[in-house]
């Protein structure tokens, strides 16, 4: 784990290594290409106007003596090599090193001279080892060339130059190296560390441990990805949470079912129950556990294909007012049975695209805690009417209600508000939390209202074409 965990420090350290090597060599080259060229530059605009200031004394005609003597005396005091001559052949003889006339003074450069234009050599030379910079100023009596003032100087090796500033260089490079490689690790470290404890964590995370969080340092990328992990940590407990508490659920709703008809089968297979009309009641009660199974099987088998995004709608255009009107048919025995008043309020006019048979069930579900929490002699309201968000679809009754606390809860699974009087009634506590998720299936919405000791109010919100 810890080769790991280096990895990325070593990687970020060595690339930042190499860049910063990179920069001082591209630096040290480009200082060294530099300052040769300014060496050069400097050296040639020295010949030039030293050749300038002694060509003034030159006022014309044939070379004097005086004018020779005193560029031999300037030759004596100066650096630089400076010769007069009369012509090109008198200057190739006059030079320590062997030159081709024809070489060192092609046609096209009389010419020049002829003309007046000074003109500067650089070349290698071998008799020095080194490269040399010659300027030649022409000596002109009208169109006539009377002469020329040749001044030259081998040129010092650069690295002869740049010695000491090649050694101030090196040593200056390898204390910014050091510094700047020593406090890149540590920013390196501080920059990864927070990485490596996300990578310790999410290992963590991955053992079961989902209460495991990071320390947040920073607002950067770095910070906000520390952030995150923490959220999706959260998450993750919070949906193991859940799923440990769907669980104990499912199997605390399997077991009281299965126990009952374990216990009432055993009893009419021992013959323990003789008389037929215990047998029947028996037998009703196992029909009625077997059927609270099946509806509660039914459920998770909805729960868990819409959560997969598993199911597919099967939408088309129809009447709501017609479909209620059909729904509400199955209920005519039963609230005869508990005496509960049904009104009825439809606008024939709601046409909605949506899929006819979850329509049915979203109703179902909303109709069923209505009938099961609504004593003898209450009443039930559904109503249909056009909505700012479309169509509105309320089902009220005069029921127990639902306390205030319990609202926000009341379309979680398994969630009941009074478990006992929910589990004997029949419910399996999924009917909401089916139902908002068939809603938002359908992009609509879902309202609940309701007031304890006097009933509740279910809106359902659904687009209309």
């Amino acid at each position: 784990m810890k080769h790991l965990a280096d990895s990325l420090l070593k990687k970020l350290w060595l690339t930042i290594t190499i860049a910063v090597l990179i920069a001082i060599s591209v630096s040290f080259i480009l200082s060294y290409l530099f300052y040769e060229k300014l060496y050069v530059d400097r050296i040639e605009a020295n010949l030039l106007e030293t050749g300038e200031l002694i060509a003034l004394d030159y006022q014309g005609g044939p070379l004097s003596e005086e004018l020779e003597s005193r560029v031999k005396w300037f030759n004596q005091k100066s650096e630089l090599e400076v010769i007069l001559v009369h012509s090109s052949l008198e200057l190739t003889s006059s030079l320590p090193f062997n030159v081709k006339d024809d070489a060192f003074f092609p046609s096209e450069v009389l010419v020049q001279l002829e003309k007046g234009q000074t003109i500067t050599k650089i070349g290698f030379e071998e008799f020095f080892g080194r490269k040399m910079i010659a300027a030649i100023i022409p000596l002109n009596d009208g169109e006539n060339l009377e002469g020329m003032i040749f001044l030259y100087v081998p040129l010092a090796k650069i690295s002869e130059l740049t010695r000491d500033f090649s050694y101030i260089w090196l040593i200056g490079g390898v204390a910014f190296i050091v510094v700047s490689l020593s406090i890149g690790y540590i920013m390196i470290d501080r920059l990864t560390r927070p990485l490596v404890d996300m990578k310790l964590a999410a290992k963590r995370v991955s053992e079961g441990d989902y209460s495991t969080r990071v320390n947040i340092h920073s607002n950067d990328e770095v910070g906000q990805l520390a952030a995150a992990f923490n959220q999706m940590s959260a998450s993750i407990q919070q949906e193991d949470e859940r799923k440990r508490e769907f669980l104990a659920d499912v199997s605390h709703e399997l077991r009281t079912p299965i126990s009952y008809i374990k216990g009432y089968s055993e009893g009419l297979a021992s013959g323990y129950i003789k008389t037929q009309m215990e047998q029947e009641k028996y037998l009703n009660l196992i029909n009625r556990e077997a059927g609270r199974m099946g509806k509660l099987v039914t459920d998770l088998l909805d729960l868990s294909k819409i959560d997969a995004g598993q199911l597919a709608l099967e939408k088309h255009p129809f009447p709501l007012a017609q479909l209620i009107e059909d729904f509400v048919q199955k209920y005519s025995q039963i609230l005869s049975e508990k005496q509960i008043t049904l009104s009825v309020h439809l606008n024939p006019d709601i046409i909605i695209d949506a899929d006819e048979g979850k329509i049915e069930q979203i109703l179902q579900n909303i109709m069923d805690n209505a009938v099961r929490y609504t004593d003898i002699g209450g009443k039930i309201n559904i109503r249909l009417e056009k909505h700012a968000y479309g169509a509105s679809v309320e089902i009220s009754d005069t029921g127990i209600g639902i306390p205030a606390e319990d609202l926000v809860k009341i379309t979680e699974r398994f969630y009941r508000v009074n478990k006992a009087r929910s589990r004997s009634n029949g419910g399996t506590g999924l009917g909401l939390a089916i139902t908002e998720k068939l809603v938002s299936l359908h992009y609509g919405k879902i309202e609940i209202e309701s007031e304890l000791g006097k009933g509740t109010n279910v809106r359902l919100l659904f687009r209309i074409i």
